[in-house]
């Protein structure tokens, strides 16, 4: 008889994609416990969709919708109310800035947000199988939700049909978002007396997020990233720092535009704003379920938060320090042990997502300390977040009259001793500590005066 047929072995490379895919799904996951229920308003112009982006982008919002995210949509018209007016021959261009609207642009303006709204709506309603959309289900709903204003007369020059938002109608709006809909909103406003005024988008994107009070602020733009001294995407800024940017007069134009909104509605109330560049495939998901993102992210204070943690943060801290409990880096706690020596725990959040955790058990006596549970989220590592939760500890340490601060290792001694921390032994730790020092671990001691 033939011997059965042993089964082939795994591919490793199936192995490893397996291994990855596992992984960045449970790294998400804090991501879409945080936004679930949230209001993101997503602002895109015309050159969006000139560009042939369109259905991709639809594609991601459409699974932002589907994990809980309530999402109002803005779009632009600025390139295709230039090409209506060029086939017209009506010798005129709109682009960033304030501009007259004349009887024939409005006429444009209105032809343009037409078309840009079916398509949008349309590829909405796309259900084609193995892509995104396939099941999906999703009401879109427009309407007269924004009443405008003209912009009037400035310096003597009339602006015509050229106006600001005037109100918002947050309370339809929010009630098409509880049935589920995802809302659009067209680059026009109406008047009480039922004039149409072509509106900027950035404006009009802007005052519907103070409005709703959103989350997010996301603006796709095709304009010029904003870049450190490196030469590096800057992913996060202050607000102040964006206005001091925003005061220099080599910066450049369009960008100037879209950060001078996002500024003022983090100014205004909303949490966050943030400026995308549109051509890159996926960029709305890398910049909300990544820790840097893709662009540049306005806060009105910066988001890296140290802080002591709270009973609320227990789940987050075993979730980070589990994994080395179990390989034997970390002594294993318990949720009982956390509970307890909460008021101990420092942590590290971004963006409402915890990512790292440290604790300080003083010795005052001896003003002595051990920093214990250093642990960064693998994501987050070689970025030095785990210096910034030292130099946290070690303030902490100093405040209370700490002179030196120790660790115990078994693992990690280049770390610290990289971060100028010396070999000790159990003879240097306090009394206390040396009862209860575990000698089966044979942990190294490591100790550095503050």
């Amino acid at each position: 008889m033939n011997a059965a047929a042993q089964p082939p072995d795994p591919d490793p490379a199936q192995l490893d994609l397996h291994a990855r895919f596992v992984q960045w799904f449970r790294e998400v996951a804090p991501y879409v416990h945080a936004f679930r229920g949230k209001i993101f308003v997503v602002a895109f112009g015309g050159e969006l969709v000139q560009a042939g982006a369109l259905n991709v982008l639809i594609q991601d919002l459409s699974l932002l919708s589907a994990l809980g995210i309530r999402l109002v949509l803005v779009h632009g018209s600025r390139p295709q109310v230039n090409e209506q007016l060029r086939l017209k021959g009506i010798p005129f261009q709109f682009d960033r800035g304030l501009q007259i609207t004349d009887s024939a642009a409005l006429e444009c303006a209105k032809e343009a947000a037409g078309e840009i709204r079916l398509d949008i709506e349309a590829a909405f309603s796309q259900g084609l199988p193995n892509t995104p959309m396939s099941h999906s289900h999703i009401r879109v709903v427009s309407g007269n939700f924004i009443t405008a204003r003209p912009v009037g007369v400035i310096e003597g020059v009339d602006y015509r049909h050229t106006g600001q938002v005037r109100k918002v109608d947050a309370e339809a709006l929010r009630m098409a978002l509880d049935h589920g809909s995802i809302v659009l909103l067209s680059p026009l406003g109406f008047s009480p007396t039922g004039e149409a005024f072509n509106l900027s988008m950035e404006d009009l994107a802007t005052a519907v997020a103070v409005a709703l009070r959103a989350e997010k602020l996301i603006f796709l733009t095709d304009t010029p990233l904003i870049r450190d001294k490196d030469g590096n995407v800057d992913a996060e800024l202050a607000r102040e720092d964006a206005d001091a940017l925003l005061a220099q007069a080599d910066f450049d134009p369009g960008t100037a535009v879209v950060l001078k909104h996002a500024s003022r509605a983090v100014k205004q109330g909303v949490a966050r704003a943030h400026l995308v560049p549109h051509d890159l495939d996926g960029s709305v998901l890398l910049e909300v379920f990544t820790h840097d993102g893709v662009g540049t992210m306005v806060v009105e204070d910066t988001l890296d938060d140290l802080r002591p943690a709270t009973i609320d943060d227990v789940g987050a801290i075993l979730h980070l320090i589990e994994p080395l409990e179990v390989d034997g880096t970390l002594v294993r706690r318990g949720r009982g042990s956390i509970e307890r020596d909460v008021e101990k725990f420092s942590v590290a959040e971004h963006d409402g997502v915890i990512y790292g955790c440290a604790a300080l058990y003083t010795y005052p006596e001896e003003k002595m300390a051990e920093m214990a549970a250093l642990t960064v989220n693998p994501q987050w590592q070689g970025s030095g977040e785990g210096d910034k939760l030292l130099r946290h500890i070690e303030s902490r340490a100093r405040a209370a009259g700490i002179t030196r601060l120790f660790v115990l290792t078994t693992r990690t001694a280049h770390w610290f001793i990289k971060r100028g921390f010396a070999q000790g032994s159990v003879a240097d730790l306090p009394k206390d500590k040396q009862a209860h020092y575990n000698r089966s671990r044979n942990s190294q001691v490591f100790i550095k005066r503050l």
